[in-house]
């Protein structure tokens, strides 16, 4: 009976052995595994972060560029406002400033052409022109297609002075008017 039971303790300390052992090597397997599993993952983030520093510089870039070119844009605008508000005063411009009235939308100017003279009493009134002028700056801009239809009504005549009349009781009445009609 000494023997079976020798034989079952030597079973049990080989069983409790190999359970040792195997669990000793699942933990250093794993351990080894989890610095290469570390490893991995500081080289990956090492790499995700330089990636980041790149679009983050890059984005810095493109926010500079695009303020400076809304700077620039602004400051363009800005310089074609001032220059169709001063164009009046400016040498070359072929109308008393006086007979200008600013717009601004869609066209820049009517201008009266000959109104302060009739209104001085240097003149009869026939030789007033009304001239409808836009103000550009710089050789390359164009007229806006709204403009560039305004411009097409005035070639074609489609042009008219009409009176619109508001009588005591708030309703409004419009008519053309011609030179050859009585006043009205």
């Amino acid at each position: 009976m000494d023997f079976l039971i020798g034989i079952f303790g030597l079973l049990v300390g080989a069983g409790l052995t190999y359970w040792l052992l195997r669990a000793q090597a699942r933990a250093a397997a794993a351990e080894s595994y989890a610095d290469k599993s570390a490893t991995e993952h500081a080289r990956l983030a090492q790499r995700y972060e330089a990636r980041i520093r790149e679009l983050e510089s890059r984005h810095a870039e493109t926010v500079l560029l695009t303020r400076r070119d809304t700077a620039d844009q602004s400051r363009a605008v800005l310089k074609g406002k001032m220059a169709e508000q001063i164009a009046p005063l400016l040498p070359g411009f072929k109308y008393w400033p006086a007979d200008a009235r600013f717009l601004g939308d869609p066209v820049d100017y009517v201008v009266f052409n000959g109104y302060s003279a009739l209104t001085d009493g240097a003149g009869g009134g026939e030789e007033l022109e009304v001239v409808i002028l836009d103000i550009k700056r710089g050789a390359r801009t164009t007229l806006s297609p709204g403009q560039r239809a305004i411009a097409r009504a005035v070639e074609q005549g489609r042009v008219r002075f009409e009176v619109v009349r508001v009588f005591d009781d708030g309703t409004v009445r419009a008519h053309g008017w011609s030179a050859l009609d009585p006043v009205k």
